[in-house]
């Protein structure tokens, strides 16, 4: 298969670093002012890929980073925009990820369109999808060990339920160790969807979790604890189980999400 792997190391616990922030506005820039400081380090050693969650959660940090004062000081030549999931609508559907992001931050940001690499939905259906997508990721990001592409950041969500990108409680795909995306199914209402898988979040250089709500505190608390616990890493709630061997999990979330983690999970700064 052209769009697959082999694993490289296994995964390893180690604590987080939990910011929590006071107003969704704070939030946003919080998230703008960590990718600009990845891109900043990065900057001049060659192709920056950062990957994108959708949903809401993330709309405003989107707009902010396409808003100065980071626009004017982010690298945009550099930059390659991936995203983590798709819905398999047409991309004007106001449920597609894509869109979300094209209103949020290509609209507005100075950056060429072919720097964003979205999942094409308009292939026959989401296998395709993920087979094409899969490739392309292979084909343009450098490898880590094993050959696994190393995203420069991934910029990702959790659920209610745990859930994290596409990858859902119980899903197969939270079993996959070669394929770096795949077709699933899932939401509420579920439906068809194209996911990256966690062969290519472990091997991330940075993973950025932006966590807003009170409904998502349990879920928070538990991905949160997985990092400083191995044995509390489970598939029940897949976003317990990114955790990159050789690279850093920071938390970003408002004070809503945080109300079940203890005062010495969060960090000072």
């Amino acid at each position: 298969m052209e769009n697959t792997v082999t694993r490289g190391d296994s995964v390893e616990s180690r604590d987080a670093a939990v910011f929590v922030l006071p107003s969704p506005g704070d939030l946003a820039r919080a998230v703008a002012g960590r990718l600009w400081g990845i891109a900043r380090e990065r900057a001049g050693k060659g192709p920056i890929h950062i990957l994108l969650s959708g949903g809401e959660t993330p709309r405003d940090a989107y707009e902010t980073l396409a808003s100065n004062p980071y626009r004017e000081r982010f690298p945009w030549d550099a930059i390659h925009f991936w995203m983590a999931d798709e819905r398999f609508v047409p991309p004007t559907d106001p449920r597609s990820n894509r869109r979300m992001i094209e209103e949020a931050l290509l609209s507005h940001a100075p950056i060429d369109k072919e720097r964003f690499h979205g999942i094409d939905t308009s292939l026959p259906g989401p296998g395709e999808a993920a087979g094409a997508y899969g490739k392309e990721l292979l084909g343009r990001i450098p490898g880590a060990a094993g050959g696994i592409p190393r995203l420069d950041a991934a910029v990702l969500g959790i659920g209610a339920d745990g859930h994290t990108a596409s990858l859902f409680p119980g899903s197969p795909a939270l079993e996959e160790t070669r394929a770096l995306a795949l077709p699933v199914e899932g939401g509420d209402p579920p439906m068809p969807r194209v996911t990256v898988t966690l062969p290519l979040l472990n091997a991330a250089a940075r993973v950025l979790f932006v966590v807003r709500g009170e409904k998502k505190a349990e879920a928070l608390r538990e991905a949160v604890a997985a990092t400083r616990d191995p044995s509390r890493r489970t598939v029940l709630l897949p976003a317990t189980m990114v955790a990159p061997r050789r690279g850093t999990v920071v938390f970003l979330v408002d004070s809503a999400a945080a109300k079940l983690l203890p005062p010495e999970w969060r960090s000072a700064g």
